[in-house]
């Protein structure tokens, strides 16, 4: 379900070269703007029930949208992690966080790491946050069974990604919006190969009951996904 290894290794290739030349705005619309914002940046920070001066932990964090609102979150006296596999993505990361001014942005720390191989200690984080990148992860179990280890017990995983919809409505007017609005965007900045791929990734990703049955299967005591945006996105929110 997970997809072949190599198959896995092209998409990383094809996000490097997103990370490498594609624009921060225009990475924002071609994720369907207003949804991405409205939900990636609220309502996944407000699923981890991040609190302030709590430890936090952003896997494939990009460029740091939810890693800003993170840090928010947990004020001054938290500490907020990015961690991606990108550097070109936390070299943007780094130069936006030296360009503002909120004195918890200082407390914010960038790392080139891999989900499957978090360098940090068991139970160091008191929430966990991915925003649409364990779909392009090479093994979900492994990547899970990591966030698990890193988080407190009774911490909670926020889990934000396109949705593989079992309604085939929510489905047909996804693909539509992939085929009509993010693939011709993207091909006017020479990315069309590089977008064409959502769908096929979509496919290949898990259902909502899938991502539930994972993360208790991995070792979270609770597990529950909420479609957003009439079934296009959806959130796992997991406690450990």
């Amino acid at each position: 379900m997970a997809g072949t290894l190599a198959g896995k290794v092209v998409v990383a290739g094809a996000w490097r070269s997103v990370a490498a030349f594609l624009p921060d705005k225009i990475s924002r619309f071609l994720n369907l703007n207003y949804i991405y914002v409205l939900v990636k940046l609220e309502l996944s920070r407000l699923y981890c029930r991040a609190k302030d001066g709590d430890n936090v932990l952003d896997v494939c964090c990009g460029s740091g949208d939810l890693t800003f609102l993170l840090s928010e979150r947990v004020g001054p006296y938290g500490k907020a992690v990015g961690l991606d596999f990108s550097k070109e993505q936390l070299l943007t990361a780094s130069t936006r966080q030296k360009l503002r001014s909120k004195t918890c942005y200082k407390n914010i720390k960038w790392m080139e790491g891999n989900a499957l191989d978090l360098p940090f200690p068991d139970s160091s984080f008191d929430a966990v946050t991915i925003g649409y990148g364990l779909r392009n992860v090479i093994d979900r179990h492994k990547a899970m069974t990591e966030i698990c280890r890193v988080l407190k017990p009774g911490s909670t995983i926020s889990i934000l990604d396109f949705n593989k919809s079992i309604n085939p409505l929510s489905t047909t007017i996804q693909e539509l919006m992939i085929d009509n609005i993010v693939v011709p965007v993207a091909s006017g900045y020479g990315l069309e190969d590089e977008y064409k791929y959502l769908k096929s990734s979509i496919k290949n990703f898990l259902t909502g009951n899938e991502l539930e049955m994972l993360a208790l299967e991995v070792g979270f005591s609770t597990a529950k996904h909420f479609e957003i945006g009439f079934g296009l996105m959806g959130n796992l929110v997991a406690i450990r």
